[in-house]
């Protein structure tokens, strides 16, 4: 004969099994349970960011519509002008000038930059005054100078100061127009890039610099092999952006009367008083060579960051080379 639930024992301990409605009864003292329940999740809404995507897309199709719309854009003069000689003559002066410019920049920059970290007073001192003498000045004012230093040098000399001079030119001769360009915006730019540079090395640990010298390492060589490799991560952002800033500054050497591609359209338009289109024509080359560089710097900092760095060497050290070799056993 079944006995009652309340009256059943367990068979080890003898004691007595509660049923299911004492088991579910709260404890004394404590509060009464409710059972459990499906939380019911509600995204959070943000209806700011409609409103703004809203508001943009509106502006983007206002600006589209008056692009197309408008027919004093001349969309006919700028395809007509976009791959003319005179404009493409004015590109290949821009690119010129740019590439000539940064790389004065660049080595000017480093150079200086290392001056500047000297324990030398000399060499630290006069890298402060280059510094604060071309960043103080504006850089239409140097290509001015540097457009008329045959009034200032008319021939310039190498020699022994108060001494014998070995060799002598006509400064107009030996700086052309083209030349005081490079000039002007190369040196102005090496004052930035030294800046540029000089945060980059401060970047790095002073326990590399330690370690370096501690194997025995000379100041030159550490500077070369561990120093200005592991600043590149800092140096390449900032250049890129002064490379991309220098494309676009080149178009003030026009004042000295160098044709580059702002000069060139403007030679264009006022002849044919196109003015509208021809600007147009210079700004979408200055977009696709701005587009380019910012290819080139975004692939030049994946190249010098640690994290990719890193992670190719994960993936070659896992899946070994292309001939088989490396890899996990």
């Amino acid at each position: 004969m079944a006995l009652p639930a309340d009256n059943v024992t367990g068979a080890a301990s003898g004691t007595p099994v509660p049923d299911a409605a004492a088991a579910a009864a709260p404890a004394d003292g404590a509060p009464p349970t409710t059972p459990a329940t499906a939380i019911k999740a509600v995204p959070v809404r943000y209806p700011g960011r409609w409103v703004t995507a809203a508001v943009v897309l509106l502006l983007v199709a206002m600006g589209v519509h008056g692009l197309v719309t408008n027919h004093r854009f001349r969309w006919d003069i700028v395809w007509k002008y976009l791959f003319t000689e005179p404009v493409l003559r004015g590109l290949w002066a821009t690119v010129y000038l740019t590439f000539f410019a940064m790389l004065i920049g660049v080595v000017g920059g480093v150079l200086l930059a290392i001056m500047r970290q000297s324990p030398n007073p000399l060499l630290s001192g006069v890298s402060w005054v280059y510094t604060w003498f071309f960043r103080g000045t504006p850089v239409l004012l140097q290509l001015i100078f540097w457009g008329t230093i045959g009034a200032l040098y008319p021939r310039i000399a190498v020699g022994i100061p108060f001494g014998p001079e070995f060799a002598s030119a006509d400064s107009n001769k030996l700086i052309p127009l083209i030349v005081a360009g490079i000039l002007g915006l190369g040196l102005n730019e090496a004052a930035y890039m030294a800046e540029v540079v000089r945060a980059g090395i401060s970047a790095v640990d002073e326990g590399q610099i330690e370690a370096a010298q501690a194997l025995g390492m000379g100041r030159g060589l550490t500077m070369r092999r561990i120093v200005l490799p592991q600043a590149m991560k800092v140096i390449i952002p900032p250049t890129g952006n002064e490379t991309i800033s220098m494309l676009k500054t080149s178009s003030l050497v026009s004042v000295i009367a160098v044709i580059e591609l702002t000069y060139s359209v403007q030679l264009i338009y006022a002849r044919n008083y196109q003015t509208i289109p021809l600007l147009i024509v210079a700004a979408i080359w200055y977009l696709a060579l701005t587009s380019v560089l910012s290819v080139g710097q975004y692939f030049l900092e994946r190249r010098y960051d640690p994290a990719t760095r890193r992670q190719a060497a994960l993936v070659s050290a896992t899946y070994g080379s292309r001939d088989g070799s490396g890899g996990i056993a």
